[in-house]
């Protein structure tokens, strides 16, 4: 099983990225991205299921869209309007669909990818 993140880099306040997140060795699992600032906890921010079905944090819905690519087993990040409060690397992980209860809490998920950085200047 992995998981490979990519996609981090610099951007302006404002300005777009994609995060791409590879999958190998799992199917149909669920996968979230998750973001850890300096000095602050981790904390999620989209989750998608084998299905489509997706779920964002508060803080950035209307911005980020989480999507499948099924053919390359590929799950996306899209991040628009970024803000700077958005600095952070960013992990994706995978949970198992047929035990996850609580999409947003990092203890559901088994299986973890190394962190990409994201920073937004302002």
């Amino acid at each position: 099983v992995q998981l490979q993140a990519s996609g981090g880099g610099v951007v302006q306040a404002g300005g777009s990225v994609t995060l791409s997140c590879d999958v190998s060795g799992l199917n149909n699992w669920d996968i979230g991205w998750f973001r850890q600032a300096p000095g602050k906890e981790r904390e999620s921010v989209a989750s998608i299921t084998s299905g489509g079905s997706t779920n964002y944090a508060d803080s950035v819905k209307g911005r980020f869209t989480i999507s499948w690519d099924n053919v390359k087993n590929t799950v996306h990040l899209q991040m628009d309007a970024l803000k700077p409060e958005d600095t952070a690397v960013y992990y994706c992980a995978a949970a198992n669909p047929w035990t996850i209860v609580l999409r947003h809490e990092a203890y559901e998920y088994e299986y973890w990818g190394q962190g990409t950085q994201v920073t937004v200047s302002s």
